[in-house]
């Protein structure tokens, strides 16, 4: 049986990390033999630390990551997934909105994919988030071809080659990191399958990433990324 780590990038989320690790480590256990359970602090001025610090006394399998100072979701999802060692890396967010006993279907799939993942069906997020998120995954896919009918779902299984593959060549820390990863890896053959996960309304915390000031320059950084790969085409042809 293949190995499992699963990660979770957390900023301020003291109310709910606990409720994710205690489910991380039951779901991965029924799954693998071997796992770790990995949380990235992207510098949280709440109690999000000491909770994960707590946990790690219970169980030898959750790890911590710190980052003094808050660095962004992107690099808390990439520092989540190259910190791990087990073959297959899956990761999510921190704040309860997926069920991870779902997890089980992805990882059922792992012999015919690469990279499986999940888009939320229905999405419970207010209006606005969800306006966002279909903007944001059309230009993806007008972008580059059709990569996922849920860009920004965090709900997503992947095999250690393809984040040893592709994680070096993706330069994005930001809002654009997962746009950027799945371009890459579909631009490097690997395999896809989607999955229908299914998605709840957050009840503790607070969400981030619909200031207006992120969004314009998460798009900028998209052009920009468009650019580099027409560039790169260019060149190598």
């Amino acid at each position: 049986m293949p190995s499992l780590s699963i990660s979770f990038p957390a900023y301020n989320e003291e109310a709910n990390i606990g409720k994710a690790i205690e489910d991380a480590v039951r779901v991965a256990s029924q799954l693998a033999a071997d796992f770790e359970v990995i949380v990235v602090n992207d510098g949280s001025a709440d109690r999000t630390s000491e909770v994960v610090r707590e946990y790690m006394a219970r169980y030898p399998q959750v790890r911590l990551i710190e980052h003094e100072v808050n660095q962004g979701y992107g690099a808390a999802v990439f520092d989540g997934l190259v910190g791990g060692v087990k073959e297959w890396a899956f990761f999510t967010d921190g704040d309860l909105q997926f069920v991870l006993d779902e997890l089980a279907e992805l990882w059922a799939l792992r012999q015919e994919a690469d990279l499986i993942i999940g888009y939320r069906a229905p999405r419970r997020d207010p209006f606005i988030r969800k306006l966002n998120g279909w903007g944001w995954t059309w230009l993806t896919n007008v972008l580059f071809g059709y990569v996922s009918r849920d860009v920004d779902c965090a709900f997503k299984l992947l095999s250690r080659q393809v984040i040893d593959t592709v994680g070096p060549r993706v330069a994005s820390r930001g809002a654009t990191f997962s746009a950027e990863f799945l371009a890459r890896a579909k631009q490097m053959g690997f395999a896809f399958r989607e999955v229908p996960v299914t998605h709840l309304p957050r009840t503790a915390g607070s969400q981030t990433g619909a200031k207006l000031s992120v969004i314009l320059r998460a798009f900028w950084e998209m052009f920009l990324f468009r650019i580099k790969m027409w560039r790169e085409k260019a060149h190598s042809s």
